[in-house]
C-alpha cells in the first residue's frame, strides 16, 4: 500500500532541502528524475514553499521503501541539525497519469 510522507517543520527550509538533496545527488540542488533517489520505490516527490512553511511531500510504494530511503535520508538530517518529524500515513488512494 502506498504511503504518504509530509516533511515541513521550523527546521525544515529551502536551504536545508537543497542541502540534502545535494548530499543525496552528489552536487545536484534538485530532483530532477528517479535516478537521482538511492533507493527504488519513490512514485511522487515534491517540495516547495507553502503559506506558512517549506514542505516537502511524498509518495512512497510502501513503507518498507520509505524505510530504505531513511537508512539514508535520516543521517543526512541529523547532520543539517533538522529535528522536525514527519506526518506519515497511508494513502487512501493514488492515481497516477
Amino acid at each position: 500500500m502506498p504511503i504518504v510522507i509530509v516533511f515541513e517543520g521550523p527546521d525544515v527550509t529551502q536551504q536545508v532541502y537543497e542541502q540534502t538533496v545535494s548530499k543525496l545527488t552528489g552536487g545536484k540542488t534538485r530532483m530532477e528524475k528517479p535516478g537521482d533517489w538511492p533507493v527504488a520505490g519513490l512514485l511522487v516527490h515534491t517540495a516547495g514553499q507553502g503559506k506558512n512553511s517549506f514542505r516537502v511531500v511524498d509518495v512512497w510504494e510502501s513503507e518498507e521503501a520509505f524505510q530504505r530511503f531513511g537508512e539514508t535520508l535520516v543521517p543526512i538530517l541529523q547532520d543539517l541539525g533538522v529535528k522536525s518529524q514527519p506526518e506519515v500515513y497511508p494513502a487512501q488512494a493514488f492515481v497516477s497519469t
